[in-house]
Parts: structure tokens; C-alpha cells; sequence
């Protein structure tokens, strides 16, 4: 496993970047499980029930999405938000499953796919939206108010319906769907914001939320 190691920069106790030995997560996992110390027993049951579960949630998808509520729970976020999320998943998957259909396969494909959609419905980038919302590798949709996850699923939702009446045929037609899908949603959200005064997109973040929580809980 030594050659699996890489040195990255990362800051010391002493407040200096100094090079440090790393694993990647798959690396470290397989560098635990072949520790013969009893101290790393835990992890190594840790990993079995992990695993265990991934294969109980391949022979019924439901407890994935069982698991899933738990986690979001367990993390501070509402049950209506959570609930929310659980709808903006299955969305999501509906939309890959049309892409996939419509003969989009590689992942920069969906990436673009997404972005056409996000600055249509939110005027932002997926990368500019998570610089928005001060986001590194934070998932974005974790990230999102109640509201901005209603308007991404009308966005993703009016683009499977308009992709299956139009039945785009290549890459190019794709795009154009996705952003006549995210559009609906992006005028929504300025009648929104033109009865509301205020935007829609918010900095807000469940990241900021928690940060603001524990400062207070001190």
C-alpha cells in the first residue's frame, strides 16, 4: 500500500503547511482492513456493515431511502425539508433516466445538461452556485432553501416532459431541452421575486446554519 501514498500541503499544529502522507478514502479503507491490531477491529466492522447494507439496498432500493431520511435527520435538517430532498432525488433520477434514453452517456454530458439548467431556472452555474453559497465540496442541493429546491424540481421536472414530447435525438437538441425546462422555472422565480422583493437564491446554507448553532450553543 505504500505506493498508494501521495504528500499533500496540509496545515500543521504549528499553523505551517507542511507535506503530509495521505491516502485516498478507497486506499485508507483497504489499508484498514489489513491491520491485524485488534485496535482496528471497530473500523473493520464499521466497513462489513457498510457493506452489508449496500448490498441489502441493491436488493431493495427503499431502504437506501429509508437510510437516507435517518441521515438527514441525524445531520439537524427539518422534515420538511428532508422530505423535499427525497422528492428532489427521485426527480433526478427520472431526468438521468430520460438523458440516458435520449443517448446522453458521458459524464460531462450530464454535467453540461446540468448546468443548462441551473442558469436557466437560477441564473447560475453550478459552480458559481456553490461559490454563492461559500461551498467547496459540500453537495449544493444539501445546501438549498425549501424554496430553491422547489424550483429545481419544476426545472428538472418541465425538462423530462418537454424531452419526452420532443424526443431529442443528439447532444445539441438535449441542451435546448434543458434550458426550456429550467426557463419555466426561472420565470417563475422572477414572478417570485418581483411579489417578494427579495431573491430567490439565497447564500443561506445548512453549512452556515450548523456553523451559526454551534457558535450560539458556546
Amino acid at each position: 500500500m505504500y505506493e498508494k501514498i501521495v504528500q499533500l500541503k496540509l496545515v500543521a499544529p504549528d499553523g505551517k503547511k507542511r507535506e503530509t502522507d495521505c491516502f485516498a478514502t478507497e486506499d485508507l479503507l483497504r489499508a484498514i482492513q489489513s491491520i491485524p491490531s485488534p485496535k482496528a477491529e471497530p473500523f473493520k466492522l464499521w466497513l462489513a456493515r457498510v457493506g452489508y447494507e449496500r448490498i441489502e439496498e441493491t436488493e431493495d432500493p427503499e431502504k437506501a431511502i429509508q437510510r437516507a431520511l435517518a441521515t438527514y435527520l441525524k445531520k439537524g435538517y427539518s422534515k420538511n425539508w428532508v422530505d423535499l430532498r427525497l422528492k428532489n432525488i427521485e426527480i433526478r433520477k427520472d431526468l438521468t433516466n430520460e438523458w440516458q434514453e435520449r443517448g446522453v452517456k458521458a459524464n460531462d454530458e450530464f454535467a453540461i445538461l446540468t448546468d443548462d439548467i441551473s442558469f436557466a431556472w437560477a441564473g447560475l452555474k453550478t459552480k458559481d452556485y456553490k461559490k454563492h453559497k461559500d461551498l467547496k465540496k459540500e453537495n449544493l442541493r444539501d445546501n438549498m432553501t425549501n424554496l430553491e429546491l422547489v424550483l429545481n424540481m419544476l426545472a428538472e421536472t418541465a425538462t423530462v416532459e418537454i424531452s419526452k414530447k420532443r424526443e431529442p435525438r443528439n447532444f445539441p437538441e438535449n441542451r435546448k431541452v434543458a434550458r426550456e425546462g429550467g426557463s419555466i422555472a426561472g420565470n417563475a422565480r422572477k414572478q417570485i421575486e418581483a411579489k417578494t422583493g427579495k431573491p430567490v437564491i439565497s447564500k443561506i446554507s445548512f453549512k452556515k446554519i450548523h456553523e451559526q448553532k454551534r457558535i450560539k450553543n458556546k
